[in-house]
């Protein structure tokens, strides 16, 4: 069986591969990802629901839709699925994100380095309830964006309350 999480056209996805953007959706929530490589991720969420949670290697189906338009996908040990379009030329992303309930019922459990909490993630998620599930869809305005190359392990390397107040304001 090959690896699920390995990119089936690694070749049409060196525009993407390192960026590092800080975005803010519609309805005000403020995220931080940055593309690893090109089957991880790491991220921070600034504001909104879990505002303060941040993860690490968080594997993921990356792939080019066209042009300057990449998705990334992917399913949390919470739980949680997601999938992000960015757009490069427009600085534009849409966003959805399926909340299982136990998280809507108490979101801040969520609220940590997921990395340290594994299996608090999954003994929480087994214990559900996982329906109806909270959907998020939304568009987002990048306002930040760098290029941070490869596997760099300081672009995200603490939660969002260790950065300095400006971090995320931060415009490109």
């Amino acid at each position: 069986m090959p690896n699920l999480f390995e990119s089936t056209k690694p070749e049409t996805l060196v525009a993407f591969i390192g960026k590092h953007f800080i975005y803010t959706y519609e309805n005000g929530w403020q995220y931080e990802l940055y593309v690893k490589n090109d089957r991880t991720i790491d991220y921070r969420i600034h504001s909104g629901m879990v505002g303060g949670r941040w993860v690490r290697d968080q594997l993921a189906h990356i792939v080019r839709l066209s042009g300057d338009v990449y998705k990334i996908s992917w399913d949390e040990p919470t739980g949680t699925t997601v999938s992000v379009a960015f757009n490069l030329s427009t600085h534009q992303i849409h966003g959805v994100i399926f909340f299982p309930q136990w998280i809507v019922q108490d979101p801040k459990r969520t609220v940590c380095f997921q990395n340290d909490h594994l299996d608090l993630m999954l003994k929480y998620r087994d214990a559900g309830p996982t329906y109806p599930k909270l959907v998020i869809d939304e568009f987002a305005d990048v306002t930040f964006t760098e290029d941070c190359g490869l596997n760099d392990e300081t672009v995200i390397a603490c939660p969002p309350s260790e950065l300095p107040e400006s971090f995320a304001a931060r415009r490109s």
